[in-house]
């Protein structure tokens, strides 16, 4: 399983902290700091390419991180886990 959390403001959609990556029987993290990393830059990806009008969807920026970070993953690893967006409003 993979968590991803980020805190994203209510009015403009503009991010505040994160994402942070959490990850469970996926990879020992001691070990894979450097795909850690690069997940994170793949869900910070996938938060700012979201179209501006859809700044404040948060289905619309949930779909495009689970989307973006499951093909990655699937590519580096081979595995298919379930990723879990969290974004909360602030």
């Amino acid at each position: 399983m993979v968590v991803v959390v980020a805190s994203m403001s209510g009015e403009d959609g503009a991010l505040v902290s994160g994402p942070d990556i959490i990850t469970r029987g996926l990879v020992y993290v001691k070990e894979s700091e450097g795909l850690m990393e690069e997940l994170r830059q793949v869900a910070l990806n996938a938060i700012l390419d979201v179209d501006a009008r859809y700044a404040t969807d948060w289905s619309a920026i949930k779909q495009s991180i689970k989307g973006d970070l499951s093909n990655y993953l699937y590519k580096k690893t081979r595995r298919s886990p379930m990723i879990l967006p969290v974004i909360m409003e602030v």
